[in-house]
């Protein structure tokens, strides 16, 4: 069965302008994630979700479908993601039918391995699970606050989320011991799961893990400037110009950067 991989752009980015079709490495950044999903062997069907004529035309151009503008009321800065993503599945639906899930990549996490959306698919169907999250593995050296700042604690509880007398080095960390954040990336949900719940996360829920690399995200100037390093120094393991051929391209997780030796 078909799945619809959707990849929302809005035309009116605040914390970099323009930054969805500006150049990463040669290629107007949302180009990079309609590339992967094109170069995919599962059966996607990539469709960009736009209120931008400029970025329709970006978007056609690199292959995606981009069937309609998006209504004004799903293009604000507090527009969530999932009203978007439930107004391209209707419009899936009323054309093609029921799709077997929904991919949801974001255009601002552009570097992904050749083979990463195969693995995810492939794990998505193995698992049965009903939501996909793509993560990164991190180390559990996080701190929080239990309380607001108070008269007695003027700067608040700080609490550590790990035995501060028992630190494990990075190198004799189990999964069990890794904490494993949430990127964006991409999102992989049975479409009942947006009917019912109206998130992208629900029912049963699989971790898919994503390379240090590929954990990249976009949101600020700086972020831009270190994803063109990035992209500089790992095109050849991001298939060059994003658009992966082959799952074989894709570098063992100990050759990768960042990757778990």
């Amino acid at each position: 069965m078909t799945i619809l991989c959707v990849i929302p752009v809005r035309g009116g980015s605040k914390g970099v302008p323009g930054k969805n079709i500006r150049d990463l490495g040669g290629l107007p950044l949302v180009a990079w994630t309609i590339r992967s999903a094109l170069a995919a062997e599962a059966d996607l069907r990539v469709l960009v979700s736009t209120d931008s004529p400029e970025i329709r035309e970006v978007a056609l151009e690199h292959g995606a479908e981009v069937p309609f503008l998006r209504p004004s009321e799903l293009a604000e800065d507090l527009t969530p993601s999932e009203p978007v993503i439930e107004h391209a599945l209707s419009h899936h639906r009323a054309e093609a039918g029921e799709p077997e899930g929904v991919l949801f990549l974001q255009a601002t996490s552009p570097l992904r391995f050749p083979g990463t959306l195969d693995r995810a698919v492939d794990q998505f169907r193995a698992t049965r699970v009903d939501s996909l999250v793509g993560v990164v593995p991190v180390t559990p050296f996080l701190w929080r606050y239990d309380a607001e700042p108070s008269k007695e604690a003027p700067t608040g509880h700080p609490v550590a989320d790990y035995d501060v007398y028992a630190r494990l080095r990075r190198q004799d960390m189990s999964r069990i011991d890794l904490r494993y954040r949430e990127n964006g990336s991409l999102y992989l949900t049975r479409p009942g799961i947006y009917d019912r719940l109206h998130n992208r996360i629900g029912g049963t829920v699989g971790l898919f893990e994503l390379d240090d690399l590929e954990g990249t995200d976009i949101d600020t100037e700086l972020d831009f400037t270190l994803a063109e390093q990035l992209v500089a120094r790992h095109a050849k393991a991001l298939g060059n110009d994003g658009a992966a051929t082959t799952a074989a391209a894709a570098p063992s997780s100990a050759d990768r950067p960042g990757g778990r030796r």
